[in-house]
């Protein structure tokens, strides 16, 4: 065996741009495989995060229609249909409803001093924190006492609290204005970054609806509804539910053909969303690294075929000294595996590599997929033993007379 290895290491090193040739396809196809589909598990485990953050057992019903645009998931907030005692309407028909809060949310100019900047302003309730899992991290959320009586307060994302005072704890106690309103900042949130749906929670301004409602906008509408549905609850249930009790409300006629003029959605169809897109990738990356790795074996084939013709006179004398068909048939898949193995390794390496700085550049999680990479370098090395089977046996069947006759 040994023997052997230095006899396919010398040959290999003899040829060397053929065997690098040979290796490229291998090379690539454990990179497009290692890499891609690694990519993809991290965004995947990005996505589970990030509909996390949306909030426990989380039901949304939103005016208008959806907009899904680059995984961003958002309402039409042009649209007037939906009104405060639809929200009311929903958290007291729906069973399976533990607590709920409506919400309005616009991109609002916010200033402290001279200092100015842009932020989504969301109004909603106190129980806000509760349903989308949401904690102060300092000071506190707005309560029901300021929500009963219009209070300018408001709770601030901590990247708009850094970028107003400096630090978040800074921001606790202090006056920021939206148009001429002063609000009193009573609250920073903890760092939540964005949810599947898109939204930077970091960048938001909460402050208590009936304040926004009545003594900033005079609205009469809202955006939706975040409804915490019951532990083990069914959320397809609980979705047409929901569809029927607005449907009733806004005298929606479906069997007319009368289109819905809302949207209910929960965190699985959010997750779907994304999961449409992952899926492409996931078969791209399939696609483009079987095409590599088709394109490889066909290289290692080739080039074995060259190398029995060029080594007719090598196996023509060992042969002649007694080597067996199965010692000739073992060398030659030796070398191609070999081609294989080192093909495949060298490839995912370098996707690991790649892989380090993507997780680091892309703020996604860090997964490691030990089957994967497993899996990669065998399939690599089975598939030069698989490409070395024809030229192996090509090998094993030269005339041992007639090859020293011509030589």
């Amino acid at each position: 065996m040994l023997f052997s290895l230095r006899i396919a290491l010398k040959s290999l090193a003899t040829h060397k741009m053929r065997t690098v040739l040979a290796m490229l396809g291998v090379f690539l196809g454990a990179f497009a495989l290692t890499g891609v589909l690694h990519v993809t598990l991290a965004m995947e485990r990005k996505a589970v995060i990030e509909t996390e953050k949306l909030g426990p057992n989380l039901l949304m019903a939103m005016t208008g229609n959806i907009r899904f645009r680059r995984g961003d998931i958002r309402p039409d907030a042009g649209n007037t249909n939906l009104k405060l005692p639809d929200a009311v309407a929903l958290l007291r028909g729906l069973p399976s409803a533990v607590d709920g809060v409506p919400f309005l949310s616009f991109p609002m100019p916010i200033r402290a001093g001279d200092k100015k900047v842009m932020c989504q302003l969301v109004a909603t309730w106190p129980a806000y924190p509760s349903i989308r899992g949401a904690t102060p991290q300092f000071g506190r959320f707005f309560d029901q006492a300021e929500e009963d009586e219009r209070e300018l307060v408001c709770a601030l994302g901590p990247a708009i609290a850094r970028r107003l005072f400096g630090t978040p704890e800074a921001a606790v106690g202090q006056s920021v204005f939206i148009f001429r309103a002063r609000l009193t900042v009573v609250g920073v949130m903890e760092e939540k970054g964005s949810d599947v749906s898109g939204a930077n929670q970091d960048e938001q301004i909460f402050v208590p609806l009936s304040t926004f409602m009545r003594r900033m906008s005079n609205k009469t509408y809202i955006h939706g509804v975040y409804v915490r549905l019951a532990d083990g609850a069914d959320f397809d249930a609980s979705r047409e539910a929901a569809v029927h009790i607005l449907r009733k409300r806004h005298d929606i006629k479906t069997d007319k053909g009368q289109p819905d003029d809302f949207k209910v959605l929960t965190a699985k169809d959010t997750m779907e969303v994304k999961q449409q897109a992952l899926d492409l990738v996931q078969t791209l990356g399939f696609i483009s690294s079987s095409l590599s790795f088709g394109i490889g074996g066909l290289g290692i084939l080739s080039i074995m075929i060259l190398l029995v013709r060029a080594r007719r006179l090598e196996i023509g004398i060992r042969r002649a000294v007694g080597a067996r068909k199965k010692d000739i048939v073992r060398q030659f898949l030796i070398e191609s595996g070999m081609m294989a193995s080192a093909g495949g390794a060298a490839g995912t390496v370098v996707a690991l590599g790649v892989l380090a700085v993507v997780y680091r550049v892309g703020e996604f999680p860090q997964v490691y997929h030990p089957a994967l990479i497993g899996g990669t370098l065998i399939g690599s090395a089975a598939l030069g033993i698989l490409a070395g089977a024809y030229p192996a046996w090509q090998a094993s069947n030269v005339e041992v007379l007639a090859v020293l006759r011509d030589e």
